[in-house]
């Protein structure tokens, strides 16, 4: 989150200016440390994808100021290409790392693959910021094209077909999910953003399709099963509704009383029986097993429920103050956007610590009915959709410009997603040693912690900004210190967590992600837990 309601105005008014240039050293930076780490031919094709991806990323930025874009993007920031273009290869080369020297072959592919979908869909995104540019960028085209080049070549002599198969199907997926998701939605997403949300989506729905098709060799773990149903589910549920009330209004009780059976006829006719043939058995029960299985996890849901009941409260009294004042343009304070974070932060701490696959369930429950209740506002279902739109309008800030609002659900992900993308099978030896032992807390430490501290000071105590942004140096120095404090008390609390003296590498990392909040215009939710989850797998 933002630590201002307005962002920099050189984020898409003037390519390449200081806070561009600084975003990209940023991310540099984590390249490069990702580089010298990891030092194999497929870290060479990351630093080959970031160089192009800077110079493309100009494009980009012009075709959006110029409004030349095919769809329409998010203007209040830049393009965010480079940012993005390394999220996923970098991911997938450090869970090659890891599975590697946890002696596992089959996610060390999977983490081969991971990282040249991500490269793919990049130079997709790259190709089409160049296609569309008048006059054609004869230099970044060659700059493009070598890197592209080198890509390819090392690719395709180091995955095997059937690997070379599964990167164009997701990219196939990918390029039509581009086509239907930002024509539908309009304004929701800069390039860079949909690239990292789009290209992930893609890449899970294929990862559904193959295992579904498979599931007789397949003998996955029933929670990574649930978490793809359950998105992949949720996405086709919004395509569909999408494209049904393009013919009727779906503000009436008769659209309304349709969505509610329809969801109920797709979650009970597809989802469900879905799951069961994946993970070969009822899934509500296994569910409902899961959940009551021990005595830690009833506790641990009564106390969740307090604090959704707490979130729920401070909704409604924010939504009092706005009703009781004079104007009723009135917005939420930063600070009172905030408590949402610190009620994040203490439903995930307890979580991590004592029961961390029943944080994996619960978190993808939780993205379930955010994402549904989104769909209830935005299609205006009753009986909650209108009173939806009231509530929510109080927290709205200048991200959530288009038809969806997206920043609680990029928040929920933000803290999410280290605890889905650890690669649990190459972590049963000890693999997680070391700042590697923190990586379920990237999410915390990153958005729960830092993010909401730099927030908050710099917006109450800040005066010296960073060059070419409203974001402060105090703030950046209060949420660095913040972190680290944080660390030590996960030390404290935390008896699986062992640093082994990799203090360095850790206070690097926090220093370098909190910069790039500093610098970046792009959802920092969403980006600032990845960069801080590849910076300590690492």
């Amino acid at each position: 989150m933002t630590r201002e309601c307005a962002p920099p105005a050189s984020g898409s008014g003037a390519p390449l200016s200081g806070s561009v240039l600084a975003e990209a050293a940023v991310v540099f930076i984590v390249v490069l440390s990702i580089h010298a780490a990891v030092w194999d031919r497929y870290s060479w094709c990351a630093v080959a994808l970031a160089v192009q991806a800077f110079y493309v990323q100009y494009k980009w930025d012009r075709l959006l100021q110029q409004g030349s874009a095919v769809f329409q993007f998010r203007m209040s920031a830049n393009s965010g290409l480079l940012p993005a273009s390394v999220v996923m290869p970098l991911l997938g080369l450090v869970m090659k790392e890891r599975c590697q020297a946890a002696g596992n072959p089959y996610f060390e592919r999977f983490g081969i693959v991971v990282a040249a979908t991500g490269m793919a869909v990049a130079l997709f995104s790259s190709v089409l910021a160049l296609g569309i540019t008048r006059p054609v960028p004869t230099n970044t085209c060659v700059i493009s094209g070598l890197a592209g080049g080198v890509i390819i070549y090392i690719m395709k002599h180091s995955l095997s077909v059937g690997e070379v198969i599964e990167v164009l199907e997701v990219l196939l997926i990918f390029v039509y999910l581009n086509m239907i998701l930002l024509y539908l939605l309009p304004r929701c997403f800069t390039p860079g953003e949909a690239l990292l949300v789009l290209g992930g989506i893609s890449f899970m729905l294929n990862q559904l399709i193959k295992r579904s098709l498979t599931v007789v060799e397949s003998q996955g773990d029933p929670l990574d099963f649930f978490l793809l149903v359950v998105v992949v589910g949720m996405v086709l549920m919004g395509i569909f509704f999408s494209t049904l009330f393009v013919f009727m209004d779906s503000g009436t009780w008769a659209s309304s009383i349709f969505f509610h059976l329809m969801t109920c006829v797709l979650g009970l006719g597809v989802v469900l029986p879905w799951l069961h043939r994946l993970i070969r058995r009822n899934p509500l029960l296994w569910l409902f097993q899961f959940l009551f299985q021990t005595e830690t996890r009833v506790y641990l849901l009564a106390y969740w429920s307090l604090l959704a009941t707490l979130a729920c409260l401070v909704v409604l009294y924010q939504n009092a103050k706005r009703s009781s004042s004079e104007s009723k343009k009135h917005q939420a304070p930063t600070i009172a956007r905030k408590y949402f974070h610190f009620i994040v932060v203490a439903t995930y701490i307890p979580g991590i610590i004592f029961d961390r696959p029943l944080l994996y369930v619960a978190a993808t429950v939780c993205l379930a009915v955010f994402i549904f209740l989104e769909y209830v506002r935005y299609f205006r279902i009753k009986p909650l959709g209108h009173t939806l739109r009231s509530l929510l309008s109080l927290f709205l800030d200048e991200r959530d410009s288009g038809p969806l609002i997206l920043t609680h659900i990029y928040l929920l992900l933000g803290m999410s997603l280290p605890i889905w993308l650890v690669p649990r099978p190459c972590t049963q030896k000890g693999s997680l040693g070391g700042a590697r032992a923190l990586v379920p807390y990237a999410g915390v430490l990153a958005v729960g912690v830092g993010d909401t501290v730099a927030s908050i000071f710099g917006s109450t105590m800040g005066e010296i900004r960073w060059p070419g942004t409203k974001k402060t140096f105090e703030g950046t120095m209060t949420s660095i210190f913040a972190q680290i404090i944080s660390v030590a008390l996960i030390l404290i609390f935390d008896s699986g967590v062992d640093l082994n003296y990799s203090y360095a590498w850790i206070l690097g990392s926090i220093s370098t992600v909190s910069l790039l909040e500093a610098y970046t215009t792009q959802i920092d939710n969403l980006l600032l837990p990845l960069y801080l989850l590849i910076l300590l797998m690492a």
